[in-house]
């Protein structure tokens, strides 16, 4: 993680944290015990979150230790959002009752019931969103290329997006992931993008070309970028080390595949030099179905424009958790799942890994396998 990234994010982390603290504190105030309990568990886990942080950024140590720490420090994240919408929500009650004077002065019996009441659902929704990380479902397509001329052919295309390899989504969850793929057989595997969830070290040192190297597919594995390879801050070692894997990256590049059918993949959008789009397609043959690798699904419009068969991509998680999975379904025109404009198709998937808090609370994680007819 560059280093002005991580201070953001410290400053936004400490905020929250501070203020949810503050809060806790106050309603256990007749309860000194508890209190100390909780701000003695707040600053721990504030001290995980970040430590975890530093894991990805700073130094580097060993993987089952790392990821103890990243777990405990993200999961730490997920609570106290929740915590700070709980305390607000109550917030709003009182602001209410100091005109309407509904309940006593203070609601501090209310503001206590609340208190473990939110305590006890964040643990149920943490423990659900986690099993929904988990179990990722299995998304089925069949779509046919509309735009070129039917050539009578079929392929089974499977589609794999953020998988944010690293220190929580370590070499076992990579096996996983891996396994998963091989399971539906595919001719061909797609990977929309942050393969590598940030710094590099932590991939390099458990070996995980090992596991990229055991995907099975005839016609091969190719793969974009994502933001998340330039925020490692070393995209071109990122990019070097997946096609160790037998990852094939694409950056603002196509290649023809089986003489008949061409992968285009895009820069990340990070990168405010990369081509657009119309230069890719002027190296292909539009008589053949072009399939886009584009990791951020903006400006949909130009693949349509551009005659693409088919766009894939990711980064939205689709939210990831509650209420983030409102505002992201708000920023996109299409932030989860299939659409279509004119005759060409897009899916957006909602990932197999996470960045973070290892939970799924209002998305799902997913493998997509289409049918693809050309």
């Amino acid at each position: 993680m560059k280093y002005p990234l991580f201070i953001l994010v410290f400053i936004v982390i400490s905020s929250v944290i501070t203020y949810s603290l503050t809060r806790g504190c106050q309603v256990l105030r007749e309860y000194p015990l508890y209190r100390t309990i909780f701000l003695t568990l707040g600053i721990a886990l504030f001290v995980s979150f970040i430590a975890g942080m530093a894991l990805s950024s700073v130094v580097s140590i060993p993987s089952p230790v790392g990821r103890a720490i990243a777990l405990i420090g993200h999961s730490s994240l997920l609570l106290f959002i929740y915590l700070i919408l709980s305390f607000l929500l109550v917030d709003v009650l009182r602001i209410v009752n100091y005109f309407l004077h509904f309940a006593p002065a203070g609601m501090l019996f209310f503001r206590q019931c609340v208190f473990a009441g939110s305590l006890v659902l964040i643990v149920v929704a943490m423990l659900v969103g986690n099993y929904q990380y988990n179990h990722p479902k299995v998304v089925h397509l069949e779509l046919t290329a509309e735009n070129t001329t039917l050539q009578g052919k079929e392929l089974r295309i499977v589609v794999a997006s953020d998988l944010h390899l690293g220190v929580l989504n370590d070499k076992q969850h990579a096996l996983r992931f891996v396994d998963l793929i091989n399971a539906h057989r595919p001719d061909i595997v797609l990977l929309a993008g942050d393969i590598c969830d940030s710094d590099l070290r932590s991939i390099v040192r458990q070996n995980m070309n090992e596991e990229l190297q055991q995907v099975k597919a005839p016609l091969g594995v190719y793969a974009s970028i994502g933001n998340h390879e330039y925020i490692g801050g070393d995209v071109d070692a990122c990019v070097a080390y997946l096609e160790t894997g037998n990852v094939k990256v694409l950056r603002d590049a196509s290649i023809l595949v089986d003489s008949s059918f061409y992968i285009v993949g895009r820069d990340d959008r990070s990168n405010i030099e990369r081509l657009p789009l119309s230069e890719l397609m002027v190296a292909t043959d539009s008589s053949k179905p072009r399939i886009v690798l584009d990791h951020q699904p903006f400006h949909l419009e130009e693949a349509e424009e551009n005659g693409v068969s088919l766009q894939v991509s990711g980064h939205t998680h689709d939210g990831q958790f509650f209420p983030i999975t409102l505002l992201v379904r708000s920023m996109y025109e299409n932030a989860h799942g299939y659409s279509k404009r004119g005759r060409t198709h897009y899916y957006v998937s909602s990932g197999l890994g996470l960045w973070g808090p290892p939970y799924r609370i209002g998305s799902q994680s997913e493998l997509v396998v289409i049918r693809w007819k050309y």
